[in-house]
């Protein structure tokens, strides 16, 4: 295959999106890695995983189950690798599927389209594989390459509207650095998404913490 045909399968109508995103995601490790600065923001610092269809945050709900998108995330273990690692090897395990799919096998630009959602499915699951042999050394640091830090006693925003025994997240500045915390509310109560909360206890392996409304005097 010659340059002009990589760049022609490359920037074909069903991979020209990709392309743009994996050039830019190039481009941010670049910046990265020439200013030591790190713009990432954890896991999706807008997204609101409750079902309330009048939850003050206007986005479109992904579950029935307030907790299932985290679940989901903690399962691709995403509360534990920089979410800016995952997604950039997401998206090339995706393009490089999708461009030797365009070499091999010769479809119409309809199935093209179709065949990068489950390219994008199982990029997914290969990331998580690929990644678990770093999960002890991202547990022992933070997304800027710090020591794990004692959350108990901080505030934050909830991600997510939880209840009784259910799990969400929780967003909290370490300094200008965002991270995102499974959490659990206190004694069971409703804590809406948005609502400012204090982390007042943790689960042994901290797996996940218990917050309550901050209480201003």
């Amino acid at each position: 295959m010659t340059f002009q045909e990589f760049l022609h399968i490359a920037f074909s109508p069903v991979n020209t999106v990709l392309s743009v995103l994996l050039a830019l995601s190039v481009i941010y490790w670049i910046f990265t890695m020439l200013t030591g600065l790190d713009i990432d923001v954890g896991i999706d610092s807008d997204l609101d995983v409750d079902t309330n269809i009048d939850a003050p945050d206007g986005h479109i709900h992904i579950s029935d189950d307030p907790s299932a998108w985290a679940h989901f995330l903690k399962f691709l273990n995403l509360d534990i690798v920089p979410m800016t690692y995952f997604l950039t090897l997401v998206l090339l395990l995706t393009w490089l599927g999708s461009i030797y799919l365009n070499v091999f096998i010769s479809l119409p630009t309809w199935a093209e389209a179709l065949m990068v959602v489950p390219l994008l499915i199982v990029s997914l699951f290969v990331t998580k594989l690929i990644l678990k042999p770093l999960n002890p050394f991202f547990k022992e640091i933070n997304h800027k390459g710090e020591r794990s830090h004692d959350f108990l006693g901080r505030e934050g925003r909830l991600k997510s509207t939880i209840e009784g025994e259910k799990i969400g997240m929780m967003e909290v500045f370490i300094g200008s650095d965002p991270m995102i915390l499974m959490v659990k509310s206190n004694n069971g109560k409703k804590l809406e998404y948005g609502t400012r909360v204090m982390i007042v206890d943790e689960e042994p392996g901290r797996k996940f913490y218990v917050v309550d409304h901050v209480f201003k005097f």
